[in-house]
């Protein structure tokens, strides 16, 4: 110890707060689960152990395929919307000069401090059938809004929906990208005729393209861990939750039922490490690919 320089020796105290957080809050009940997801607990008496009993029990269990099945429809639509329409909106704030520029960022991003189960419940009276603002927009262009939140249907498309509110983060993440790419490509481009679909295709998408798949890893891990919205507009009393049945039903809602719902701490934890792994394979296989497209500049310069 008497080695290390001062201002190490302050780095570590620094980041003790930090390292006895990690320990205590995640690592260690990361721990505790894992060894829960072997027992059958019930927080009243004793954990048994069943060794792979709860794991056994989820490929038998209906409601995690129908869990599952929501969640892999709601990623697969909310992640490839979600970054579109933040492209389109960082691409508009990136031709905003002036004043004018750090209004309609602050704008854009407002949506993301919003806490979310307040837009939960916003949207549970926005997506109503009868007095909802989404229907009463519809019904301007003569169209008949359907049963968002009844309608087992339309529940899916009305959490997607609803999840395109929270644009913010994305959006700036994008913006700020498009802010580095070199001026001079595209003015180059310009010169040799290059339309603005080429020179976005040819020169701006590969340049944030590092950006573009930061933001799809973590939309990604995020839709797949969808929880405070819906359950705040489905579960969060009994009527609505049987009428909308398993419709809602996702992965992480179901998770949170099992545990302090029915106090199944041990098929909780099974259920959560299981999500756990296949979030990690998924980032893996994201990276794996990712690494293949994506255009890094650093690299460029050192080949």
């Amino acid at each position: 110890m008497r080695r290390i320089r001062p201002e190490t020796r302050w780095a570590y105290v620094f980041l003790l707060p930090w390292l006895i957080g990690l320990l205590v809050f995640q690592l260690g009940p990361m721990v505790a689960s894992l060894v829960l997801s072997f027992t059958d607990f019930d927080l009243i008496g004793d954990p048994e152990f069943v060794g792979l009993g709860n794991y056994a029990r989820m490929a038998q269990d209906p409601k995690v395929l129908r869990a599952v099945g929501n969640t892999v429809y709601y990623t697969a639509l909310h992640v490839p919307l979600s970054i579109a329409l933040a492209l389109a909106l960082a691409l508009m704030l990136n031709r905003i000069t002036g004043r004018a520029a750090g209004v309609f960022r602050t704008i854009f991003y407002l949506p993301s401090m919003t806490p979310y189960v307040a837009v939960g419940v916003l949207f549970l009276f926005l997506l109503n059938g009868q007095a909802g603002m989404v229907n009463q927009f519809l019904g301007l262009f003569g169209i008949e809004g359907p049963q968002w939140t009844t309608d087992p249907d339309w529940i899916l498309p009305g959490i997607v929906l609803m999840s395109l509110w929270n644009l913010g983060s994305t959006t700036i993440i994008l913006f700020a990208a498009l802010r580095n790419v070199p001026r001079e490509l595209t003015e180059a481009a310009m010169i040799d005729g290059a339309g603005r679909w080429q020179r976005f295709r040819s020169i701006t998408l590969p340049m944030i393209s590092s950006a573009v798949f930061f933001v799809v890893i973590i939309n990604t891990i995020s839709a797949l861990q969808m929880f405070d919205q819906v359950y705040a507009m489905f579960f969060g009393n009994q009527v609505a939750q049987q009428s909308h049945g398993d419709a809602a039903l996702f992965y992480v809602a179901y998770l949170f039922q099992q545990a302090f719902q029915f106090l199944h701490m041990g098929y909780a934890s099974a259920l959560a490490w299981v999500l756990f792994l296949v979030i990690l394979v998924i980032t893996l296989i994201q990276v794996k690919v990712g690494n293949r497209l994506v255009y890094y500049e650093a690299e460029e310069h050192a080949g």
